[in-house]
């Protein structure tokens, strides 16, 4: 449970890596200091800001924003430091208030690295303040502690900084509110007027991209180069800003290029959410205001004819449709930056991120390590049907998954038939099991099949044929029976050495590899034994290392009734056809979500399963 902190509050950490995220109404730049056993900041060095953002065992944000994820690993900080201060400051030249009183509090968070939440602090009580240490992280015998501070600077980050003993504040104060006045907001500005042609200066055609396969460019081919800092501008010609923003790949928090880009994906995915919502709210604010007009209008006999009745209609018509304009600007403002973050984004990911078409895959290697997440379809919003988040799933995985051969409720499900339903829906299961198996490396997973009529040998023939499954697919009720004893005993032993903490003395033979358990045809070759087995699989099998993929109608199991709702609900649906049924209640959306397709008539998914057969057998896993 997350700690709720007040002022001077503080908190036992239980890990020592950690994200700090910040929420604010208004962007805020936010800072770590590394401060000594004397209470002091040692020098500039010992300051990570958005103009040197990095620091050993710190990472922080380049830019204003009003969300912020910063971070840090106390484990890589030098001995030397013995508070790790975060401090957020109002920047200067960006719309938003002079003085943190003037809006709503910001609300800091530490979390572990998996998002699990371990203390929330909301900064209350600041008036006049433009800078404030929002909280420390510090040394006590031997552990480290979080302190709820809340110390507010009228004097701004100079004063702040001053307070905590670094020489020329005012210096380094001034270089960091520069850094965020050149720095690039993530919020798209308008295009600058069209110049009349003589006016215009012609600018160098854009590089070339990459060959497919050859390395990703991770810089933006419209950034521009940094001002040489020996030549300061002319106090008469200030420098002007980007006439628009750069967006970059990888600029988000983390440890690896590989974290970068998943926290900046869900990034986007979180700025898709704000921005819907708050189009969507205005336009049902417009809409309310229209009705409250025109009722008074009607409920006033001397407006309901004449001019003046008129007249008052069409005047709250006009505003109605002022405000939906307004609001449609914004929407598209917003969604123009997020289109131009995805063109960058997209071409960067790795393989374990990427869509099947993306030409990381004919530079595929069996990996060596598995990655954060794994890409399991798309995900979008009508606003924007052509803007494509890719829906990421964290490894290993959490619940199971449920490819849904039924009709279900979308539109694209009722023009197929149930044939053709069946084989979209065993075609996406394969192709997310050959991306699962693509993303692991040689000894750490194992697919095993249930196929009890054979019924989907044909799409299952690219698993058999290179010899990635771990056995070949159980058929009929007798393989249905063995196949789930089996994983029934792996995940009894599995459990009971955990618990114990005997992990290391396990009986040879039991396998403790991540395990995938691909079930075809549900609940056909299943007796109530079988389905039991199976319903603790989906339970308990998660935490050791078992996880489940059904392919499945659920009306063809009705005959079970709500026995099966666990089961069910235990899964992350997903459908062989788009289908906005993933419910987002932070802000009420139904996304829609597209599956994994790999592009008619290519070989990449042979050619990955091909390669990883081959490594396989080179390291005799």
């Amino acid at each position: 449970m997350t700690a709720e902190l007040v002022r001077g509050q503080n908190h036992p950490l239980p890990h020592t890596r950690l994200e700090i995220r910040v929420s604010a109404g208004h962007p805020v730049l936010a800072a770590v200091t590394l401060v000594d056993e004397g209470g002091r900041v040692p020098g500039p060095g010992a300051v990570a800001h958005p103009g040197a953002t990095a620091l050993p065992g710190v990472e922080v944000p380049r830019q204003a924003a009003t969300a912020h994820r910063l971070a840090v690993d106390l484990e890589a900080v030098e001995e030397a430091v013995h508070r790790v201060c975060v401090l957020l400051a109002l920047p200067v030249g960006v719309e938003g208030p002079p003085r943190f009183g003037a809006s709503a509090a910001p609300v800091v968070t530490v979390t572990a690295p998996d998002g699990t939440g371990i203390a929330d602090y909301t900064l209350t009580g600041l008036d006049r303040e433009s800078a404030v240490v929002a909280l420390e992280l510090y040394r006590r015998q031997g552990a480290w502690k979080v302190r709820a501070v809340g110390q507010g600077y009228e004097g701004g980050l100079a004063a702040l900084l001053a307070d905590q003993g670094l020489d020329r504040p005012a210096e380094l104060a001034g270089s960091i509110l520069e850094a965020v006045a050149q720095g690039l907001a993530r919020s798209v500005a308008a295009p600058p007027p069209r110049l009349p042609e003589a006016d215009r200066v012609r600018q160098p055609a854009p590089a070339a991209p990459a060959a497919p396969g050859g390395p990703i460019d991770y810089t933006h081919r419209g950034r521009r180069p940094a001002p040489d800092a020996a030549v300061p501008p002319r106090p008469e010609q200030p420098p002007a800003a980007p006439a628009h923003p750069v967006p970059v790949a990888g600029d988000a928090t983390g440890w690896s290029m590989d974290e970068r880009l998943y926290n900046q994906v869900w990034g986007m995915f979180e700025d898709l959410a704000r921005t819907a919502a708050a189009y969507r709210s205005a336009c049902q604010f417009a809409e309310s205001r229209l009705d409250q007009e025109l009722d008074r209008v009607l409920s006033d006999p001397r407006a309901r004819i004449g001019g003046a009745g008129d007249a008052a209609r069409a005047a709250a018509r006009a505003k109605h449709d002022e405000l939906t304009a307004r609001a449609q600007e914004a929407l598209d403002r917003d969604l123009a930056q997020l289109t131009a973050e995805s063109e960058v984004v997209e071409p960067a990911l790795p393989a374990a991120y990427a869509r099947w078409d993306s030409p990381v895959w004919q530079a595929y290697r069996v990996p060596m390590e598995a990655p954060m997440a794994v890409r399991l379809g798309d995900l979008h919003l009508p606003e924007r049907t052509g803007l494509r988040i890719p829906f990421l799933a964290r490894l290993p995985l959490a619940r199971g998954l449920w490819v849904d051969s039924g009709r279900g409720h979308g539109e694209a499900a009722a023009l197929l038939d149930e044939a053709e339903l069946r084989t979209l829906a065993l075609d996406t299961a394969v192709a997310l099991v050959a991306r699962l198996v693509a993303v692991y490396p040689t000894d750490g997973f194992r697919v095993r099949v249930i196929d009890p009529a054979g019924a989907g040998a044909g799409a299952f023939a690219p698993l058999v044929e290179s010899g990635v499954l771990a056995g070949p697919p159980a058929a009929g009720a007798a393989g249905v029976s063995a196949c789930l004893a089996q994983l029934t005993e792996r995940v009894d032993l599995l459990q009971m050495a955990l618990r114990a903490g005997a992990a290391d003395d396990l009986p040879p033979g039991v396998d403790t590899a991540e395990h995938l358990l691909v079930v075809h045809d549900f609940p056909h070759g299943f007796d109530d034994r079988a389905v039991n087995q199976l319903r603790y699989l989906a339970d308990e099998g998660p935490e050791v290392g078992l996880h489940l993929l059904m392919v499945a109608d659920r009306a063809d199991a009705a005959a079970y009734g709500p026995v099966l709702d666990p089961l069910w609900r235990s899964l992350t649906r997903l459908t062989p056809v788009p289908e906005d049924h993933l419910a987002n209640p932070w802000v009420g959306h139904a996304w829609t979500y597209e599956p994994p397709r790999v592009p008619q008539g290519s070989a990449v998914l042979r050619q990955v399963l091909s390669q990883v057969a081959d490594a396989r057998r080179q390291w005799g896993a």
